[in-house]
């Protein structure tokens, strides 16, 4: 599912400014690129030679369940490092497609200081949480999805009339506006679904998904309480899709 706001949404308020997404989209592509994931880098070879090297990586910059409780503090700060590492394209760009559609508006409402600690923070626990439930594991867990789950969480609590245009795969992929009061709670419980069935361990991390969303939504929601409501101000009518993110 493919999300987008509304110009009709957008135009309720200042266009956005927002620095800390924009860098983290812009570092997370950086360390993709330069690493082994990406396939672009020869310094890691090929073929098996590559293989070999993005499991070392992923062992060393991501999260390994059963590693991460025995208390080196190397291994304490691999939920923070895994939130900058990603294991493909397709992971890496519809992590960053939902940061950019999510993510201005969260950080123009919270502030720049504010949301990058927020990122961060609910980003590690996501993963704390994931690997405490899966403490035997010994596969490497890395991705911003629990950092952005909680962004997704917190636009819930923030902006719950925006509408958010979805392409839904059971409607022939038909791009339908929704509120976002329908479309994130609809995603949420497709995680909790997906999360049921991965019982045999590590695989997407949908258990992280959960515990970010939840963080996100109730930090927004104990943090901002009532004052969360977008007003709409008056501005200059603009063609259809200008000023969106």
């Amino acid at each position: 599912m493919i999300s987008n706001w509304s110009a009709k949404t957008v135009r309720t308020i200042r266009t956005p400014s927002a620095p800390v997404t924009y860098g983290l989209i812009a570092l997370c592509t950086l360390i993709f690129v330069i690493g082994p994931a990406s396939g672009l880098n020869p310094v890691y070879g090929t073929g098996d030679e590559l293989l070999a090297a993005q499991r070392a990586y992923f062992r060393r910059w991501g999260v390994v369940p059963a590693g991460l409780f025995e208390g080196h503090a190397r291994a304490a700060l691999t939920p923070a490092t895994a939130l900058f590492v990603h294991g493909s394209w397709v992971h890496l760009l519809g992590n960053m497609l939902f940061l950019y559609v999510f993510g201005v508006l969260t950080e123009e409402r919270m502030g720049r200081v504010q949301f990058i600690l927020f990122y961060l923070g609910c980003g590690y626990l996501a993963l704390l949480g994931y690997a405490a439930a899966n403490a035997g594991s010994e596969q490497s867990l890395v991705g911003a999805s629990g950092a952005i789950s909680a962004v997704l969480g917190a636009c819930l609590a923030l902006f719950p009339r925006a509408r958010v245009t979805s392409l839904l795969p059971f409607l022939f992929f038909l791009p339908l506006r929704f509120p976002a009061w329908v479309v994130l709670p609809f995603w949420a419980a497709l995680q909790w679904l997906a999360a049921g069935r991965a019982a045999n361990g590590p695989g997407v991390a949908y258990l992280a998904h959960l515990v970010g969303f939840g963080l996100g939504c109730s930090f927004a929601w104990v943090r901002f309480g009532r004052t969360t409501r977008v007003r709409a101000t008056p501005a200059t009518p603009a063609p259809e899709g200008e000023n969106q993110p």
